[in-house]
């Protein structure tokens, strides 16, 4: 039995609830791949043949429109599954997965996955217990893609991109992360004119200060507000 794979089922919130021995049994049609900054995890097109958790990293899940633009339509941290939805309909995948830094992830062999599924009940039982956990996690989530104002929905991105890898430092919390004025309009759907006010404002106002490598959080108490509004 690999370690790194086992302790990799550990850590996933899907995969935490079950038993040793049907860890064991998921270990043996799983592995831990690692991506290089800007590597491809998938392609859109590519079959669903593997059920991706990242352990470590970040990946944007981007979609190419018919004008040749890219448009981000996630961001996907430690702890994120990515691409699953398809990966259990057994649909090709719809956009491309990108590692934004190096990244690590737990590759699980949908096939042999879903056949273990069919002749251990034991397993489902330890699986649904993580879906559950992991529907908890998702419902926190649901007002970072509600409708409202759009300032509010920036709001709620930094927060989220806070949360999951800022850092503290003197002035307030830095986002290692840089996106486009475009990047942003995407993630929150809007235009990138509204973003450029938005970000523009902001940062007169010592909220958020745009950096060469990403952002500062500078007053994360009125960013918590505005996500109220």
């Amino acid at each position: 039995m690999s370690s790194a794979v086992a302790d990799a089922l550990r850590s996933v919130v899907l995969f935490r609830g079950l038993s040793d021995e049907d860890r064991g049994r998921l270990v043996n049609v799983s592995f831990v791949k690692s991506y290089e900054r800007g590597e491809t995890l998938f392609a859109e097109g590519d079959p669903s043949d593997f059920l991706y958790t990242i352990l470590a990293g970040r990946v944007k899940v981007v979609k190419m429109v018919p004008s040749g633009k890219e448009v981000i339509l996630e961001i996907f941290g430690p702890g994120d599954p990515v691409g699953a939805v398809v990966a259990y309909e057994g649909r090709p995948y719809p956009a491309t997965a990108v590692a934004q830094e190096p990244t690590k992830c737990l590759l699980v062999r949908r096939s042999p996955f879903f056949a273990l599924l069919e002749t251990h009940p034991s397993l489902v039982r330890g699986y649904l217990l993580g879906l559950t956990q992991r529907i908890v996690e998702l419902t926190r989530r649901i007002p970072e893609v509600a409708g409202g104002k759009v300032e509010t929905r920036f709001a709620h991105l930094f927060l989220k991109l806070a949360e999951k890898m800022g850092r503290p430092s003197a002035e307030g919390i830095v986002i290692p992360m840089p996106l486009s004025r475009q990047d942003l309009a995407d993630l929150t759907g809007t235009t990138i004119e509204t973003g450029i006010r938005i970000m523009s404002r902001w940062g007169k106002d010592a909220l958020v200060r745009t950096d060469k490598d990403g952002f500062v959080v500078l007053d994360r108490a009125a960013l918590e507000q505005l996500s109220l509004s």
